[in-house]
């Protein structure tokens, strides 16, 4: 199966989704954000998918937002108003039922690394890096990043991440606890397949189980940090420091 955004195949009951923009580093846009969400929605009503492995193509795992896009919302309040299936592909997230495992390939930025909250198990690259760069595009943290790092990583871990817009290497991000292994690169499908198969030999009604006794408790969490993150984001998009430095990234790009 394919999408124009998506790569997708199964595997021993091990669906692997491959966001496959390349070209620009694998941005999300808003159809890579409808792709994976209507992704995740048909691997949660397959009998025959017991788990899901999501990783990039070429060099990146997702650099995040499309700034193009973000500088449209800025500039063309009707494109703004149709409003986002970021919110669309959050929901799936949150409400995925199986196992979902992110092999991190290359750079994660933004989404590319926030998204690694909704994740059962990470795997990266050794050459890899992350980075949450909202204060430096003058805007507020998205994906409940807010309300799941610190839970994952420490509320200190989380504050650096996410206030200072600095990159985190492989190596930080596993000792943080936001990464479960670390390979090498030649490696890092593999053994994250490896993983996703002995859970995917377990019965799928008891991984379910298991997931949903572990996330039940972050339901409301999410949806309360989600609500405020957009509030703030809101007053922020647009404002004289977020339209200065997307300006100033398309211009320089």
């Amino acid at each position: 199966m394919a999408d124009s955004t998506l790569q997708i195949a199964d595997a021993e009951r091990v669906r692997t989704v491959t966001l496959h923009r390349p070209e620009v580093l694998n941005a999300f846009n808003e159809a890579m954000y409808e792709a994976t969400a209507n992704a995740l929605h048909a691997a949660a009503a397959d009998p025959e998918v017991a788990v899901v492995v999501l990783t990039g193509a070429g060099r990146a795992f997702s650099a995040g937002n499309d700034l193009n896009e973000m500088q449209r919302r800025i500039t063309d309040p009707a494109f703004n108003e149709q409003g986002s299936h970021f919110t669309t592909m959050i929901d799936a997230l949150t409400d995925f039922p199986k196992p979902l495992i992110c092999a991190v390939n290359g750079v994660g930025v933004g989404i590319g690394a926030t998204i690694l909250g909704y994740a059962d198990l990470v795997f990266m690259s050794a050459t890899a890096r992350l980075k949450t760069p909202f204060t430096s595009l003058g805007v507020a943290p998205e994906a409940a990043s807010s309300y799941l790092l610190p839970r994952l990583m420490g509320r200190q871990n989380a504050a650096w991440m996410l206030m200072s817009s600095e990159w985190v290497d492989a190596a930080e991000a596993h000792r943080m606890g936001l990464v479960w292994r670390v390979c090498e690169p030649d490696e890092l499908l593999a053994e994250a397949h490896r993983h996703a198969q002995i859970l995917a030999s377990r019965p799928i009604a008891s991984l379910i189980a298991v997931k949903q006794t572990i996330t039940a408790p972050t339901r409301e969490g999410i949806a309360a940090a989600t609500a405020r993150e957009i509030e703030h984001f809101a007053k922020l998009l647009g404002a004289a420091a977020n339209a200065s430095a997307v300006a100033e990234f398309i211009g320089g790009s």
